[in-house]
């Protein structure tokens, strides 16, 4: 392998992590944070630890599969930790850690966003389909 000035290793460096590339391990936390239901559960816990059970009651929609799967995913990617305290029954309560805490900036402004602007994206939608001209 040939030697590299340190402006060259910056720029691989910085290529590695192009999350345009391909290849860019950047992507795979970008496709995480992108999932609707991780952007939801980390808000969900943005207030505190919750259980299992309030996670699903809180949030519509989400099946127990799809809120195992993602916050398996999350605890995972080292976003929440898992508490089982052995009672009956179990109780199994989930709550951010500092990674996850650090996350929760975008994902609120993301959700902010969201809420703030539906009504524009309704309108626009209804004048794009109107129009005829989408496919």
């Amino acid at each position: 392998m040939p030697t590299q000035t340190a402006a060259q290793r910056r720029a691989d460096a910085r290529a590695a992590y192009d999350a345009y590339m391909a290849a860019c391990p950047a992507r795979e936390l970008l496709d995480r944070i992108s999932d609707k239901w991780v952007t939801l559960i980390l808000n969900a816990l943005a207030d505190g630890p919750r259980r299992y059970s309030d996670l699903g009651r809180i949030i519509a929609g989400v099946s127990q599969k799809m809120l195992t799967q993602t916050l398996r995913g999350l605890e995972r990617d080292g976003m929440v930790t898992r508490t089982v305290t052995p009672s009956v029954p179990v109780r199994v309560d989930y709550e951010l850690t500092p990674l996850g805490v650090s996350l929760l900036p975008l994902v609120r402004a993301a959700k902010e966003w969201a809420e703030t602007h539906i009504e524009e994206v309704h309108t626009a939608r209804a004048a794009y389909d109107a129009t005829g001209e989408n496919g």
